[in-house]
């Protein structure tokens, strides 16, 4: 099943404002322009859209910005994907792993961070392979690593 990209945003500084925007520019081995992430290790944060569904009757306060993430998905299932490819729009980001919620979690709404923890809640982290433009919108979907091409050498 497809998705789509419902909503983007930039962090500032770290443990600063997460900006909300339309559009984004995502650079290869970098992450997003003007985030505090890129060039390191985490380039990319992505939580899902049905998550904040989920816990809405239980943490009515809690908002997804919340979560301090870059990129919000709707309709795939980020739970399992390590090592697989997101695409957004012309993007391309390799899974990393999970992100753990942490204690900043409970800062900003008492009983977030226990509420994210189950089936990778707080998301998943990874690395720009291709970059290119982002927008509200973009179709989003979660494929295999393709495989190598038989070396000619």
């Amino acid at each position: 099943m497809d998705g789509r990209l419902e909503a983007i945003w930039i962090k500032r500084a770290h443990g600063g404002v997460m900006d909300a925007a339309d559009r984004a520019e995502a650079v290869e081995g970098q992450g997003l322009k003007g985030d505090a992430h890129f060039g390191k290790g985490r380039q990319v944060t992505v939580i899902a859209t049905e998550t904040f569904e989920r816990i809405r009757g239980q943490l009515p306060s809690a908002r997804p910005v919340m979560r301090r993430a870059n990129l919000m998905v709707s309709g795939v299932t980020l739970e399992g994907s390590r090592g697989r490819i997101l695409s957004v729009g012309p993007v391309r980001i390799l899974v990393r792993g999970e992100t753990r919620p942490c204690h900043l979690m409970d800062e900003q709404c008492a009983g977030l961070r226990v509420a994210l923890e189950t089936g990778w809640g707080g998301g998943v982290h990874g690395s720009v392979v291709r970059g290119g433009s982002l927008e509200v919108g973009d179709p989003v979907s979660i494929e295999e690593v393709p495989a190598e091409e038989p070396s000619t050498r």
